[in-house]
């Protein structure tokens, strides 16, 4: 598992931990993530989205862009960390 990089967004603080099988993201989760129901809505989408692109390169999910970029940034700072 590899932390990602806290990232502080206007609506709070984001952070992922990426759990790895091999070279492929099995799991992600929140290790912090704004307590707003945008957010909440949003988290699994992220998270199937990741999973089914297998990176970073995912799309912001409409009505919560902000905790979308968050992710984002986190999740490709795990992924760097990762190597």
């Amino acid at each position: 598992m590899v932390a990602g990089s806290t990232v502080n967004t206007e609506k709070g603080a984001v952070q992922v931990e990426v759990t790895f099988d091999g070279d492929k993201i099995s799991a992600v989760k929140f290790l912090q993530q704004p307590n707003h129901p945008q957010t909440e809505a949003a988290a699994p989408k992220l998270v199937a989205e990741t999973l089914q692109a297998q990176s970073a390169d995912i799309d912001a999910v409409s009505g919560a862009t902000i905790t979308s970029e968050g992710y984002v940034e986190s999740l490709q700072a795990a992924l760097d960390a990762k190597g």
